[in-house]
């Protein structure tokens, strides 16, 4: 399973017939899939998608870290992980306030009370 050598998954794959990586092997600290998670966890409860984001998040630091930041990975399937010299600023302000809700008090940012736009920012319902 390619995800298993960094622990993150690429930018693209093919799910059919099994889970193969696609030309697009790099991964460039996007939100998605930790925003899903955060909306998961909140949803259901089920801790098991707090276990699933702490396991990016150790992932991310050990192959993406730098000395001054993260880099995103030109190849998930091959360690060590070689860096593409680049942090797009989603990753700070996404990615990261993802994985800060996902660890935060459920009633920091209620999604009863507010809504999140698609550069994360919460929105006050009214």
């Amino acid at each position: 399973n390619f995800i298993k050598k960094t622990g993150v998954a690429p930018e693209a794959w093919i799910m059919e017939p099994t889970f193969t990586v696609d030309k697009r092997k790099e991964y460039i600290l996007r939100p998605e899939t930790i925003e899903s998670l955060f909306y998961m966890y909140r949803i259901t409860g089920d801790s098991k998608y707090q276990d699933i984001g702490w396991e990016l998040f150790q992932n991310i630091v050990e192959h993406a870290k730098t000395e001054n930041g993260y880099s995103a990975i030109k190849d998930v399937t091959k360690i060590p992980a070689s860096k593409l010299n680049r942090m797009d600023s989603f990753f700070i302000a996404e990615t990261l306030k993802y994985f800060y809700l996902l660890f935060s008090p459920t009633d920091l940012i209620s999604l009863d009370t507010f809504v999140f736009n698609t550069e994360a920012h919460p929105l006050r319902k009214y």
